[in-house]
């Protein structure tokens, strides 16, 4: 599946589709939560919901 089809999809409410672009993003949600080699958890978490809330905002 093609990427604008699947964000349509998750900003239409379709979880599977939200989870799959999560999917797709987490090992650079990951990068960006290391601190000096330290996993940030909290970090992640606020990563996490931004990557969510950015779903919704995008204009294609």
């Amino acid at each position: 599946m093609n990427f604008e089809k699947l964000l349509r999809q998750a900003q239409n409410g379709d979880k599977e589709a939200q989870e799959e672009i999560f999917r797709m993003y987490r090992p650079l949600l990951i990068k960006n939560s290391m601190d000096i080699n330290i996993f940030d958890e909290d970090l992640y978490q606020e990563l996490s919901a931004t990557l969510l809330k950015c779903i919704q905002k995008f204009q294609i």
